[in-house]
């Protein structure tokens, strides 16, 4: 006989006899051949094979059994291994293997196993697992799950967090823990364990006589507002969302309602009638809530440093249940010390090998810039640089930026990933998160403008909308978000393909919530992708990581150029403080601003007549320099004077920078309309080329004291200068300058009274040219 036919011609018979799926005891339930997980999500849309047991015994709504069966041509043992893991899973106290001739009872609490003659009936395993009577407990029991939406049921991890909260509340534990992994519906649990309380009229008295006062307290409006949405099997007046500017319109806080949402930002504003703070959760009585719900308290609502502890203390008659996805860890220790050990735990790791959150795989980028050492050809825009210092990934984008490196990491993720992909990016900060957002939309193929959004705290309700509309499945648009830290916790957006990490990750807690944003499961979504440009993937590697990624595709470093070796947002709070920061901006040498672009096909030639690149020319400049001028002044007083300018040009050509070569360095720098001076000023101290339209507008105000005529004649000169450069300003072509415009030298000199005169003139405007 095969197993099949062993519990159809055996066991089938046994559970019967025992009372098992009887019509004479209708609050017995079997259910055959039960899934307890989906199985791990495979590439290509397939599954693991999922863990089925064979029986699961319900009674009074309550699983209280698991029963393996095996063929009856095998032993009874071979289906004791099987028997312990499904119950381990399903957090029974007893289990069953069955071979049609043996039953063997394994007792997952005391050890106690062996074979037994027959089934215990439905009151007897009852009274087995439930051995101490308690009221309330029965009542919880006897509430089933509300499901909505046509949901299939409950997942096994999800009855057993409800279970086990239940059973703390009715044994009269007042701090309650319980830690799940991201994306394994902690929202959906908190709303059983409420409904429960609500519909069996459980409250601090214990009398039966009202409906609980239930508060959900969170640190974001976003998660605050999922809560609120996800609580809708509640009658409409149940519900009751506190914010500030309800309380402000009304003049109290709201008091007519059963469960309440709000964050703990808008609990600890509020003010009296003088304007002194006066926290707005002091306006209800201490005792006024039966039971508090603080989503996502590894957040600081446990922290003993953190004002939210007094939201806490305040209220602490209340039965207060914590929610987290992070184990416990030093860098939590405090709210496990609160809220005392997890009555459950389901981790992340456990979560993908069900098949209830999706697995993922790891592409590491890295860069030539990955570090930066700051060298003389960068320009510094911003800021005082540190010469000796080495800048890491930690400094980017918090004490130094360089645009430029941001534009090629933000090119290396959209050549790599399909653009159409529903995308998270975890920045340093705020701006930084501007700042990609605004090259991801100059870069990407997309023509629509919301293509990449930033949602911070910065960004205030518009932000909400685009975090809403990008949660909308139906909706390809906004595709990508940017973000820092905002979005690292409890954001539902279940079709996230890739993650990407363009900051460092060094807390482990932190970490696995990143994660967790990709974790979600979605139809065709076999696997998201973490692309890490920042080393993360080490997290993995540390003892404390529970999860197992999909085998990392390393990526070849790709050059940048450039001289290699190479903050965050709160939650939302009314009003938001933006942080000040000192920061170093660089531009690179072979940025949009001196990037060396026509290297390729400009030759640079050494005084002994060897080729060097235009990178070598530079440098080679730059040592050549000092000899030459000793600062700004000097080297203005020197290029104002069209005679020292002359023999100061003839140096730099005889030390094998002739003009061409100073042509060649103006096309190189992008500086083809300034003159070349503003060239040598920019190499030597970093000063931004002027243009010489912009030069001579400056210094047509500074010739208003000469005559008409004399006006007249430079704005001429400055036309020609603007036209073709600083060659218009030679004293041999001032001859040429005077036919041009008089016909005549003698009309000119008539005009302009004298030769001598038009010479000083000529070569005296030309300091305000360069003032």
């Amino acid at each position: 006989m095969n197993e099949a036919e062993t519990r159809a011609e055996y066991i089938d018979p046994q559970l019967r006899a025992s009372g098992w799926g009887t019509d004479v005891n209708i609050d017995t339930k079997i259910l055959r051949e039960h899934n307890i997980t989906e199985g791990r999500i495979q590439t290509g849309g397939k599954r693991a094979k999922p863990v089925i047991s064979d029986y699961v015994l319900v009674y009074k709504g309550i699983k209280l059994a698991v029963v393996e069966a095996k063929s009856i041509e095998l032993e009874v043992g071979e289906g004791v291994m099987q028997a312990k893991e499904y119950a381990t899973k399903m957090q029974l106290k007893t289990t069953f293997a069955a071979n049609g001739k043996e039953i063997y009872q394994i007792c997952m609490e005391s050890g106690e196993e062996g074979l037994i003659t027959s089934f215990p009936t439905p009151e007897e395993l009852w009274h087995k697992t439930f051995a101490v009577a308690n009221e309330w407990r029965d009542k919880f029991n006897a509430v089933p799950f509300e499901l909505m939406g046509g949901a299939r049921g409950a997942r096994y991890y999800q009855e057993n967090a409800v279970q086990k909260t239940m059973e703390a509340i009715a044994n009269d534990c007042q701090r309650i823990l319980l830690t799940l992994a991201t994306g394994t519906g902690k929202t959906f649990i908190s709303f059983q364990i409420a409904w429960k309380l609500f519909q069996t009229r459980w409250n601090l008295k214990k009398d039966g006589q009202r409906r609980p006062r239930i508060l959900f307290l969170a640190d974001r409006n976003i998660l605050a507002d999922q809560a609120y949405n996800s609580f809708s099997a509640f009658q409409e007046d149940a519900l009751v969302r506190i914010n500030p500017k309800e309380i402000r319109k009304k003049g109290s806080v709201p008091t007519n309602g059963s469960v309440f949402f709000t964050i703990f930002q808008t609990f600890m504003s509020g003010t009296d009638n003088e304007g002194n703070p006066e926290p707005y959760f002091g306006e209800y009585p201490a005792d006024f809530f039966d039971f508090i719900i603080i989503d996502e308290c590894h957040r600081g609502g446990a922290n003993d440093e953190g004002n939210w502890r007094k939201i806490l203390e305040y209220f602490s008659p209340a039965v207060q249940l914590g929610l987290t996805a992070t184990p416990k860890r030093k860098d939590n220790v405090d709210t496990y010390a609160y809220f005392g050990e997890p009555v459950y735990i389901y981790s992340l790791k456990e979560g993908i090998n069900d098949g209830f959150l999706t697995p993922f795989k790891v592409k590491r980028i890295q860069t030539t810039l990955d570090e930066y050492i700051y060298t003389p050809d960068d320009d510094i825009v911003e800021g005082e640089v540190d010469t000796k210092k080495v800048y890491k990934e930690s400094d980017f984008n918090k004490n130094i930026e360089i645009k430029e490196r941001e534009l090629k990491r933000v090119q290396l993720y959209l050549e790599d990933a399909n653009e159409n992909e529903k995308a998270i990016i975890f920045c340093a900060n705020q701006p930084h998160a501007a700042i990609i957002r605004d090259l991801i939309n100059q870069q990407s193929k997309s023509k629509n403008p919301n293509y990449c959004v930033r949602v911070t705290a910065y960004d205030g309700a518009m932000g909400e909308q685009y975090l809403k509309e990008f949660q909308d499945n139906e909706k390809t648009i906004p595709t990508i978000l940017t973000t820092s830290q905002k979005l690292s916790t409890g954001v539902d957006a279940r079709n996230v393909r890739n993650i990407v990490l363009l900051r460092p990750v060094n807390s482990m807690i932190e970490f696995k919530q990143i994660v967790g944003r990709g974790t979600r499961m979605f139809d065709g979504k076999d696997y998201f992708t973490i692309y890490d440009f920042v080393g993360a993937y080490k997290n993995f590697l540390d003892p404390e990581w529970d999860g197992e990624p999909l085998e990392p595709e390393p990526t070849v470093p790709k050059p940048m150029g450039g001289n290699s070796p190479g903050g965050v947002d709160e939650p939302p709070r009314e009003p938001i403080d933006k942080p000040k920061r000192e920061k170093v901006k660089i531009k690179l040498a072979d940025g949009k601003l001196r990037e060396i672009k026509s290297m390729t096909s400009t030759s640079f030639w050494s005084a002994d007549g060897k080729p060097i690149t235009a990178e070598q020319f530079i440098q080679n400049l730059f040592g050549k320099l000092p000899e030459f001028f000793k600062n700004e002044e000097e080297l203005k007083a020197i290029w104002s004077n069209p005679i020292t300018r002359k023999a100061f040009l003839n140096k730099l050509s005889d030390a094998g920078y002739g003009k061409d070569e100073l042509v060649g360095l103006q096309q190189l720098i992008e500086a083809e309309k300034s003159d070349l001076f503003d060239v040598l000023e920019y190499v030597a101290f970093n000063i931004q080329p002027l243009t010489r339209v912009d030069r001579v507008v400056k210094a047509k105000n500074n010739i208003l004291l000469l005559s008409d005529k004399q006006q007249d004649f430079l704005n001429f000169v400055l036309s020609k200068y603007e036209e073709t450069g600083v060659d218009e300003l030679d004293q041999e072509k001032l001859p040429q300058l005077l036919l041009l415009k008089y016909q005549s030298i003698s009309d000119a000199s008539e005009t302009l009274g004298g030769i001598e005169n038009i010479r000083e003139t000529f070569i005296d405007f030309q300091k305000y040219l360069y003032a």
